[in-house]
């Protein structure tokens, strides 16, 4: 199990790291999705990427390792509107995309809850 754990986290890490960068190098697929309602779209996905590349440097330390667990879940957390306002739009493009209902809900019902858990894994000791 530890073996899991470990090789479970090198992804993570790597996930965060390519997803926080990839808010900076293709930023306007981020910023499409995000919900009219939420201010300075451009500002929150810069947030968004400057995070998860946070969370994810900080889950290679021991120190650290629980607080990113807890900041990477509430970041994705904080995202359920942008899922939930997702599914409300499907079917649309995101980039080369096609984001159809089921796509969306998927993300929303499943993909998130399971991230969380993920996260959640590491608020304890490796």
């Amino acid at each position: 199990m530890k073996l899991l754990k470990k090789a479970s986290l090198f992804i993570l890490v790597i996930g965060y790291l390519a997803a926080g960068a990839n808010h900076f190098r293709s930023p306007g697929g981020y910023i499409n999705i995000i919900p009219q309602y939420i201010p300075l779209p451009k500002l929150m996905n810069i947030l968004a990427g400057f995070f998860e590349i946070l969370f994810g440097l900080m889950l290679i330390f021991k120190v650290t390792r629980r607080w990113a667990a807890w900041g990477i879940i509430l970041m994705l957390i904080a995202f359920i509107p942008v899922h939930i306002d997702m599914v409300s739009h499907a079917p649309f493009w995101l980039g080369s995309l096609y984001v159809t209902p089921f796509i969306a809900w998927i993300r929303l019902v499943v993909l998130q809850p399971l991230l969380i858990l993920w996260a959640w894994w590491y608020t304890k000791e490796l």
